[in-house]
């Protein structure tokens, strides 16, 4: 099963795609940073279970 599956792979993983044309990133802005950021600390906070957006302990 792994020779059939290593004959396939002609590039590396994680590679580009030969036909695929490459692109330049751009930086990200510092607006796009702070959202972010903000996305990244609200998810925490769900995941916490107790903070700012999480479920509140039952009384």
């Amino acid at each position: 099963m792994a020779e059939t599956t290593a004959a396939r792979r002609t590039f590396p993983r994680g590679a580009a795609h030969p036909a695929s044309t490459p692109t330049r990133r751009r930086r990200a802005g510092d607006a796009d940073r702070k959202a972010a950021a903000a996305a990244l600390q609200r998810a925490l906070d769900r995941r916490d279970n107790g903070g700012a957006w999480g479920h509140l302990p039952q009384a």
